[in-house]
């Protein structure tokens, strides 16, 4: 259920509403917009007299929200979210850049490409310490290693980091990661979308493969759930029909998931396509749609990386890509 509150309402007269509502046993969610406020309640909302709150002096309108996210749904939240990582913020407004190898494999190349990306405009580090792949003989990642390293590399350029988590039992070595990456294979695991919820730091979370828009709002929800409102929703491609490239990028997805959240929306073209030509397209309809960042997978030497090489991009293309990607939000913002 949303209350609408009235602009100019007396600020005592809407804590004591709230306060009431708290007494019912309900969450309520204060969103203040420039026009009006919104009281969002979350709990069994149906023994509430909607009558009685709608005849009150201070309230606009009540509605009762079908969906059943309730802290990622937009109707809660009317201004979108900006989540900051590191003096960078990301939402309403602000887009931002996150770059780097699928894999970190060593030392020299973790911080070569950092600063590379860093310099063509990326402003936060991104980089798989732990890699869940299909086969169990394809390389792992260097685990605990690959995050020390991609720690090295943020205190080389200050770039903040964005790294998967794979298992709940992994995260006392994520203390010192900015952003928590949820994978699309972990899309519906719930008990790890729980913990990571409980941290109450950025998480980013990816799309599964299969999965619709409200899976992915009903995802979110539980990290919200657990205390943690910096989620940053990311569409990496889904499976489709289509055999030409590896995913299907789901352009759509970008405004429909506008109107039904606030949460800012991060574009993937690596994994959406598998190819690395096809970064560069597919992030310029992204930033034309209203994305608010893109994730690319950048490598000093695709041909040899151990991961996802085809898909990945030279520093000097991403350069190319960023500056052509700014051009388009230029004209967008016009």
């Amino acid at each position: 259920m949303v209350v609408i509150i009235k602009k100019g309402s007396d600020e005592g007269n809407m804590q004591q509403l709230i306060g009431w509502l708290q007494g019912q046993g309900l969450e309520v969610n204060i969103s203040r917009g420039q026009y009006q406020t919104i009281l969002g309640l979350i709990g069994d909302t149906h023994r509430i007299d909607a009558d009685l709150i709608n005849g009150l002096p201070i309230v606009e309108r009540v509605t009762r929200i079908t969906e059943p996210y309730k802290n990622a749904n937009r109707k809660f939240h009317s201004q979108d979210l900006v989540v900051e990582v590191g003096g960078h913020k990301l939402g309403g407004g602000h887009f931002q850049f996150i770059a780097g190898p699928c894999s970190v494999e060593s030392k020299e190349q973790i911080c070569d490409i950092a600063e590379q990306v860093s310099g063509a405009g990326a402003t936060m580090l991104r980089g798989g310490a732990f890699k869940p792949r299909t086969s169990p003989y394809a390389f792992q990642g260097l685990r605990s290693e690959g995050i020390e390293l991609l720690l090295e590399a943020k205190a080389r350029t200050g770039m903040p980091i964005v790294t998967e988590i794979m298992d709940a039992s992994h995260l006392p070595l994520f203390e010192a990661v900015d952003v928590i990456q949820i994978g699309a294979r972990n899309m519906q695991n719930f008990e790890l979308l729980k913990e990571v919820g409980a941290l109450k730091k950025p998480v980013l979370l990816k799309r599964g493969l299969a999965n619709t828009l409200q899976e992915l709002l009903m995802s979110a929800e539980y990290i919200m759930a657990g205390g943690c409102e910096d989620v940053i929703l990311c569409e990496r491609g889904i499976r489709t029909f289509e055999t030409a490239t590896r995913n299907t990028l789901d352009i759509s997805a970008i405004p429909m998931l506008k109107s039904m959240t606030h949460l800012p929306i991060v574009i993937d073209p690596s994994h959406s396509a598998g190819i690395a030509a096809l970064v560069g397209p597919l992030s310029l309809a992204a930033a034309a749609a209203g994305a608010d960042g893109l994730m690319i997978e950048v490598h000093n030497d695709p041909a040899k990386a151990l991961c996802d090489g085809p898909q990945s991009i030279t520093p000097a293309q991403f350069a190319q890509v960023a500056a052509q990607v700014k051009a388009v939000l230029e004209v967008v913002k016009k």
